[in-house]
């Protein structure tokens, strides 16, 4: 089962965060092969963390949930929430295998929530596959209901990365600056 994990920062947690850099690597490690996608959601001046999205393969919703509030950021109270959600990899791939490499250009997490009862929205590979770094549909934690989309992508621009969501579909769109994480080389 695939799941999104995105960690929102508390404000001002920025030292904090640093401080427990290792202490993050050393968790992740741990799930290295079940790592779909990850990195920092970022401020508009590219360098205040913001947050921290990790898309993985794991057994089931309780491993989900471990995974998302062992983390040590987590924790220590870097973070202010946590969306929890099932996702499915459209894809079919990580983030490893973008062709469009680790760097270069403008990166984005877009998240669409669902707006209720509505019919599922944009659960074909949009156009313009060559630019998506990981995309699918968010699920209940039983995989039967459609909560919304979470894209990450390359675009020019904000406003291009959220016109890849039908926006009359969503209650909200969420787009958000994002790199390429993990542990330096």
């Amino acid at each position: 089962m695939e799941f999104l994990c995105y960690h929102r920062d508390r404000p001002h947690s920025g030292p904090l965060r640093d401080e427990l850099l290792e202490e993050h690597w050393s968790y992740m490690d741990q799930y290295a092969k079940e790592m779909i996608a990850r990195g920092p959601t970022l401020a508009d001046d590219g360098d205040t963390a913001t947050g921290s999205v990790h898309i993985l393969d794991l057994p089931d919703p309780a491993a989900a949930r471990a995974f998302a509030f062992d983390e040590p950021n987590y924790q220590a109270g870097v973070f202010r929430d946590v969306m929890l959600r099932r996702w499915r990899n459209t894809l079919g791939r990580t983030m490893w295998d973008f062709p469009g490499g680790r760097t270069g250009g403008n990166r984005y997490l877009v998240i669409g929530l669902g707006a209720g009862r509505q019919p599922a929205a944009d659960l074909a590979v949009p156009p313009g596959r060559d630019e998506l770094i990981a995309y699918g549909p968010l699920l209940s934690d039983d995989g039967a209901t459609w909560l919304g989309t979470a894209v990450l992508l390359r675009a020019p621009d904000p406003e291009t990365a959220r016109a890849v969501l039908t926006e009359e579909r969503y209650a909200d769109i969420e787009v958000h600056n994002w790199q390429f994480g993990g542990r330096p080389s």
